[in-house]
């Protein structure tokens, strides 16, 4: 497609990745915590981003790294596009970024940990590109992924052009090897240039959800891991937990 002038359309991918871990008592719940704030520290988090960056061709102009007490991290960067005619751009609104939000308080002793994803670009980047990667990252449970594409540019008629890409279903720019391991929900408005992709994981092994150390016994694993197909299941459909 022939585009005249700068490609004014604005492109949001966003993320939100939930991670569980079942911990019965305090000193398990604080090896959790511990292990979160190593793995996802403001600063492992930027070289996601960075990676993310260089995916999408763009460029960082700056960026901003914050840790928080006692857990929790964000990182923002604010990006200019290189890509196509070499010309270095930037709209205020290219960005991307990443906030956690550890939920370490359930009485019940199912913890979970979230990291949302921003990705705003304006131009011709194509945030799309850089799903796998970020899948790659994270060791997670749920997934729900919003795209959306507004504002418009025109062709070399003038006319108005409102998507300048192929977009079917989200799934398609994910790789097969990673989409077997979830339960899928579809959600296109194609009219719209609104997409949503919601994932469920579905082959959990029961190990990766207990410390080594746990002294449950198989009963009670099987009566937590109950809980937590209940629990994951009421964060993916929107449900209220009981």
């Amino acid at each position: 497609m022939q585009l005249v002038g700068f490609n004014n359309l604005k492109k949001a991918l966003s993320f939100s990745f939930y991670d569980f871990v079942i911990a019965p008592n305090e000193s398990e719940k604080l090896s959790y915590i511990e292990y979160v704030n190593s793995h996802y520290s403001s600063e492992k988090i930027a070289t996601l981003l960075r990676k993310i960056v260089n995916i999408i061709d763009a460029k960082i102009l700056s960026s901003s790294l914050e840790d928080y007490e006692p857990y929790g991290a964000s990182s923002l960067m604010l990006l200019s596009d290189i890509k196509g005619s070499g010309v270095e751009m930037h709209l205020d609104k290219s960005h991307i970024s990443a906030h956690t939000y550890p939920d370490f308080e359930n009485k019940n002793g199912i913890l979970s940990f979230r990291v949302d994803i921003e990705l705003s670009t304006c131009g011709e980047i194509t945030p799309l590109s850089s799903l796998n990667a970020i899948f790659d990252f994270f060791d997670t449970d749920i997934v729900t992924i919003d795209y959306n594409v507004r504002g418009f540019t025109r062709n070399a008629s003038g006319e108005h052009i409102y998507m300048d890409h192929e977009m079917g279903s989200i799934a398609t720019f994910i790789d097969n090897t990673i989409l077997k391991h979830y339960k899928t929900k579809d959600l296109i408005l194609q009219n719209d240039n609104i997409w949503q992709l919601k994932l469920l994981r579905v082959d959990m092994q029961e190990a990766e959800y207990f410390s080594p150390q746990t002294s449950l016994t198989t009963d009670e694993k099987k009566l937590y891991i109950k809980q937590l197909n209940e629990e994951m299941l009421s964060i993916f459909n929107g449900w209220r937990s009981l």
